[in-house]
């Protein structure tokens, strides 16, 4: 722990004399240019390109169509500004030291360009641009880690609702519904919760997530321990949101979605500048939602408020603050298990109507979220600046009923409830960031140098699970109640002991050439548990690295990467049957990757190609007596395959194939398992989506439609019990116009009954409308 301090130390004053240094060095007269561009109708035109001409500056403008020039030598330039489907503008502009000259441009669209090219200011759905998945500014072309970007505008073509539905639009992502009432997904062969907003630590296990306030979904692909940590990344990877943000346009939306099962729900977009000279920014998202099941019992309720604040203190200094609060009023859905002896290989073969519910409306829960997030980007120097970031998050459960059916036969099941709750979870972050760029001789480097700090504290306390009866669920039960259910509880607590986290990491992509670039990342966690009760506490130290390789075999187009990727978790010591303590190593995986990506026909076209191999070397398991053992092995290896494409005005295609094999190669307890498909890891999973926008008559009117298939995947080591194969068609008919939209989308168009992985029942066929008008 010393050699760790000590180390932390250094660490920490080379970080402090480099920002004091670039700090000093940035103080040479120099002037800024600035500024913001807008379409035609006032709306913010992101990816623009914006040259200096006869100099070696250039930029494109970011979502809220803003760019800007530091350090530019005093002179007089033409700025010149040029999107496909737009006149070229150029201006004259005068740079002077110590100044900065500010622009707000307009585009004038092209007839001529018009017949071509289809250009608005939604964010095209092919863009992959983000700072978040490298925690800095890197061409998805530049990256060697695969991963999938789902835009609002694609979310706003196929009215959803959820993100269960969001997700599928990923290659080989599949919702699932927790019993405790969150989300997650599984890919690559593993699961992994929502754990990461705006690139922070985040959690949604028990409160799940609105669509209310999220900008974009980001789904890295792979072990991504090295930039986010082990409690943010699993070994399948990570799924970020990316909230909305406010912008200097001022932009309003209201929209209403009803639809089957009693749906209605209401969300609000409001966003305005608070001063003259747009230093100030603010935006509020609302949303409130009701809906009943599609069983005959059950429902959910929420209610969102999301605010944003941006401040500009000056030229070099940002300041962003946002928070959500985020309330749910639902019924969980009932948890299934098997016995042994019930001869039940698929929830196919249960007895029980497909719309039945074994327990009532009041078998309530009521649970709420709390996420701040403030953020300080400073400019240190043209080259470098530095990003400081705050986090909270508060999961807080008042109340949980949740509910269990033990299965006999396909005809027999036990029905048993439990109460979960009060329950709380907090999760404090602090980060730090230095983002910038240099070069050695003719080798360019992009840097990121990081360190962050996580508090966790919890307390826990609830009902025990209890069985209450056993039905024939051929006969007319009747429906379990809360009162029931009180009457046999028996309440308990359990002390959580706190966890701290300190982290340091550092990234260095070095471009060899114009076509050749390295990334080289390493991580340094080391992790905490306070003693709690008769439990001892423990320290946990792991190394994470990441390797990667991208050669452009044709510059701006195509490349082929390949990585090395490790993720890990920390593993607290175990109490053997003996007494004896085993102090276990993390458990690292490592995964290999190669493949190739494509942005073509002028990004009219993105696509991936790819191959990996994820190995879990050390994983714990237990043997006949009781004793912990770490020498498991499994190994998910697979490729994917991910387009999309807008290959002709108005029209839009998303698709995307998974295959994986994620097999249990070791398990010295039960070697009748060596070799088994290990759980939820189905092997095929293939998406589609498109639409089609008519751009001369009937303009703004279009349709649209859909499949999502999922193999078998299994929901026992033994490889007994799974869960069916399915395949879901939707289709969607829309008008869109520039003051006001209205939408139908039908959901699960065959009736199709199917299972997540949990064993939850999937809605029907249903029919969702949608109406959204702008001002």
């Amino acid at each position: 722990m010393k050699y760790f301090s000590l180390k932390t130390h250094r660490f920490l004053f080379t970080i402090s004399f480099l920002f004091s240094f670039l700090t000093m060095f940035s103080q040479q007269n120099n002037g800024k240019i600035k500024g913001t561009i807008t379409t035609s109708d006032g709306e913010a035109a992101a990816g623009v390109n914006v040259v200096l001409k006869n100099s070696k500056y250039w930029t494109i403008t970011n979502d809220n169509g803003t760019f800007d020039f530091n350090r530019i030598k005093s002179n007089t330039y033409i700025l010149q500004v040029s999107l496909a489907g737009y006149e070229t503008i150029e201006r004259e502009v005068i740079v002077a030291d110590n100044e900065t000259s500010e622009l707000n441009l307009q585009l004038k669209v092209s007839n001529k360009e018009l017949q071509e090219v289809v250009v608005n200011s939604k964010k095209s759905i092919t863009s992959k641009k983000t700072d978040y998945v490298a925690r800095m500014p890197l061409k998805n072309l530049e990256n060697p880690q695969v991963y999938s970007v789902i835009h609002k505008e694609l979310l706003l073509e196929q009215v959803a609702v959820d993100i269960k539905s969001a997700v599928q639009n990923s290659p080989g992502v599949v919702a699932i519904s927790y019993p405790s009432g969150g989300v997650g997904m599984i890919f690559r062969g593993f699961s992994v919760g929502v754990n990461a907003r705006n690139g922070m630590e985040t959690v949604s296990g028990r409160s799940s997530v609105d669509l209310g306030n999220v900008e974009r979904i980001e789904i890295m692909k792979g072990p991504s321990g090295t930039l986010f940590g082990s409690t943010v990344s699993s070994f399948g990877g990570v799924v970020n949101l990316v909230t909305k943000k406010p912008h200097e346009t001022p932009a309003n939306e209201i929209s209403y979605t009803a639809g089957s099962f009693n749906l209605n729900r209401l969300t609000a977009d409001v966003n305005t500048p608070l001063n003259a000279d747009k230093t100030v920014l603010f935006r509020i998202n609302l949303g409130v939602n009701r809906e009943k099941s599609f069983l005959d019992y059950g429902f959910n309720n929420t209610i969102l408020v999301a605010p944003s604040l941006t401040y500009k203190a000056s030229d070099k200094l940002t300041l962003n603050f946002d928070a959500e609060l985020y309330n749910v009023n639902n019924t969980r859905r009932t948890y299934n298990t098997y016995a042994a002896t019930s001869g039940i290989t698929n929830p196919t073969q249960l007895q029980i109507n497909y719309k039945k519910s074994m327990f009532h409306d009041d078998n309530d829960a009521k649970t709420s979220a709390t996420k701040v997030f403030a953020q300080a980007e400073y400019e240190i120097s043209e080259n470098w600046k530095s990003t400081t970031v705050f986090s909270f998050v508060g999961e807080d459960v008042e109340r949980s009923y949740q509910s269990y059916a033990v299965w006999s036969s396909p005809t027999q099941a036990a029905r048993r409830v439990g109460l979960w709750g009060p329950i709380y979870n907090n999760y404090t972050n602090i980060q730090e960031n230095i983002n910038g760029t240099f070069s050695t001789g003719s080798i360019k480097h992009k840097f990121l140098a990081g360190a962050n700090y996580r508090l966790y504290s919890s307390n826990f306390s609830g009902g025990t699970t209890f069985t209450l009866d056993n039905i024939d669920v051929t006969t007319n039960f009747a429906p379990i109640r809360r009162k029931a259910v009180d009457a046999g509880l028996v309440l308990t607590s359990s002390p959580i002991a706190d966890q701290k986290t300190l982290s340091v990491y550092a990234c260095d992509v070095v471009n060899f050439t114009d076509r050749l670039s390295a990334m080289l990342s390493l991580r340094l966690d080391n992790f905490e548990r306070a003693k709690v009760g008769t439990v001892e506490g423990y320290h946990q130290t792991a190394l994470s690295p990441k390797l990667g390789l991208v050669y452009e075999v044709v510059k701006d187009q195509v490349s082929l990467f390949g990585n090395y990727m490790n993720g890990f978790q920390n593993m607290q010591p175990v109490t053997q049957p003996d007494a004896s303590q085993l102090v276990l190593d993390p458990i690292y995986a490592v995964q290999y990757e190669g493949g190739i990506k494509a942005e073509a026909f002028n990004k009219k076209l993105t696509g991936s190609v790819s191959y990996y191999n994820i190995t879990i070397d050390n994983a714990t398991r237990l043997d006949g007596n009781g004793y912990t053992i770490q020498d498991g092995k499994q190994v998910s290896k697979g490729v994917e395959f991910e387009v999309i494409s807008t290959p002709v005005n108005g029209l839009n295609i998303v698709a995307g194939y998974a295959y994986n094999d994620n097999r249990i190669v070791k398990a010295t307890t039960n070697s009748n398992i060596e070799g088994n498909k290990a759980t939820g890891a189905p092997e095929n999973v293939a998406n589609f989506w498109a639409t089609y926008t008519f751009q001369d008559t009937l303009k703004g009117l279009g349709f649209g439609a859909g499949a999502n298939y999922v193999d078998k995947n299994f929901f026992t080591a033994d490889n007994t019990f799974y869960m069916p194969s399915y395949t879901v068609y939707n289709a969607t008919v829309y008008y869109d116009k520039s003051s006001w939209r209205i939408g139908l989308k039908f959901n699960n168009l065959t009736n199709k009954k199917y299972w997540d992985f949990w064993g939850t029942s999937q809605a029907p066929a249903n029919i969702l409308a949608n109406l959204t008008i702008k001002f």
